[in-house]
């Protein structure tokens, strides 16, 4: 039987900043077959590996349903709680979910005070997870497009609100919500503490569970939350180890948290190459969120024509 394969998924370039590749790795990226062209960002990336059917992207409701098991029957919401500060030209988005350091504690002051607002609207809101607040909708509901966090993070607000007559009804409940929280004394006490505030609620994700996911592999590793729901709706995900070892069935990894190169190199780029030289690993793709994909075989250390790569990104 032949080993197993491997694929590593990898954040965009820029998440890395400017921090150059070691000599072996980057002898193992030019020898390598590229791949290019691939449709960039974390969704594209996700769904290489774990396919949706039908082919739509409700990340709230698999992210309830890895939450609190209650997804089923219902189309649900992101309305994740964030931080948006004032700025000369309008507003910006600073931090959403976790970054905010929500806790048990803010849940129970805040989301009483927003339930009225939401619940008379016909959308209750509960948080099984301090980070994670959901909207229970009609399993029929019509909802606009939604900007995910990692797109809005640092622009302008109101480039990324909800547009058109669906967007009006949730563009007037984001302004409401903005008072309600903006004037809760709890956040008062947030900033006095040297915390940020929790001045707003971020909807995102929006759909129903799909009937089934494809996946790709035999099992998925992360820790990152939409990567861990999907997988988890697939029946394949695992914990992400410390470090790569070789696999005994194909195996994806998600390292799309990762933002130090040296560690990511001594713990994971390094050790899946010494154990395909070894071997013991049919083949390793690095698959990255710039669209840029690389498989590594044994039989490419003879190509010794070929230049070093200097990076993951494209060019």
């Amino acid at each position: 039987m032949s080993p197993a394969s491997a694929t590593l998924l990898l954040p965009a370039a820029r998440r890395l900043g400017a921090q150059a590749l070691s000599a072996s790795v980057a002898i193992a990226l030019g020898r390598s077959d590229v791949t290019e062209g691939l449709d960039a960002g974390r969704r594209a990336q996700l769904l290489r590996h774990l396919r949706l059917v039908p082919n739509h992207w409700p990340v709230a409701a698999l992210t309830r349903q890895l939450d609190a098991g209650d997804a089923a029957g219902s189309a649900w919401l992101r309305a994740d709680p964030c931080r948006v500060q004032p700025d000369i030209n309008g507003a910006r988005l600073l931090g959403v979910g976790e970054t905010l350091g929500v806790t048990d504690a803010d849940v129970a002051q805040l989301l009483p005070a927003l339930r009225p607002l939401f619940g008379d609207a016909g959308f209750p809101i509960d948080a099984p997870v301090p980070s994670r607040w959901y909207l229970r909708l009609p399993p029929g509901a019509k909802l606009p497009a939604f900007s995910e966090p990692d797109e809005a993070l640092g622009a302008d607000l109101f480039e990324h609100l909800a547009e058109g007559p669906e967007g009006r009804r949730w563009r007037s409940l984001l302004s409401e919500a903005q008072v309600v929280l903006h004037n809760h004394p709890w956040n008062a006490r947030r900033v006095a503490e040297g915390r940020p505030p929790i001045n707003s609620v971020w909807f995102w994700g929006g759909g129903v569970l799909p009937d089934h996911v494809q996946p790709s592999h035999a099992r998925f590793h992360s820790e990152e939350e939409v990567g861990t729901a999907i997988a988890a709706a697939a029946g394949i995900h695992r914990p992400l180890p410390v470090r790569f070892e070789a696999p005994d069935a194909d195996a994806a990894f998600d390292l799309v948290r990762a933002r130090d190169l040296a560690a990511l190199e001594r713990d994971w780029l390094q050790p899946a190459l010494a154990v395909l030289r070894a071997g013991q690993l049919g083949s390793l793709r690095l698959d990255t969120a710039d669209g840029v994909a690389f498989t590594i075989a044994r039989g490419q250390r003879w190509r010794f024509w070929r230049r070093p790569r200097p990076g993951f990104d494209p060019g």
